[in-house]
C-alpha cells in the first residue's frame, strides 16, 4: 500500500488473521512432525517393536521432511504477506 493510501482497519485486521493463520498451519506442522517422531523414537527404544526397526528409522526421516516443509512453507508465506502488503 502506499502512503497516500493507508490501510483501514478492516484491511489490517485481515492481514493479521492472515499472519496468524499461516502460524496455525505452522504449528499443525509441528505437532505433526512431533508425533510422528515420537512413534519412531518408540518403536526404536521398545524392544517388543524390534521387528519393525526400519519403520522406527523411516517415521524419524519422515518427520523431519515434515519439519522442513512446515518450516519453508511458513517463510514463504511471511515473505509474500509483505511483499504484498508492502510491510
Amino acid at each position: 500500500m502506499s502512503k497516500e493510501n493507508p490501510l483501514i482497519t478492516r484491511d489490517w485486521l485481515a492481514i493479521e488473521r492472515t499472519k496468524l493463520a499461516n502460524e496455525r498451519t505452522f504449528l499443525a506442522y509441528f505437532r505433526t512432525f512431533l508425533v510422528i517422531l515420537g512413534t519412531g523414537v518408540t518403536i526404536l527404544k521398545l524392544e517388543f517393536f524390534s521387528d519393525l526397526k526400519s519403520y522406527g528409522i523411516i517415521l524419524i526421516i519422515v518427520s523431519l521432511i515434515l519439519l522442513i516443509i512446515g518450516i519453508v512453507r511458513l517463510v514463504k508465506v511471511k515473505k509474500t504477506i509483505r511483499k504484498h502488503y508492502n510491510l
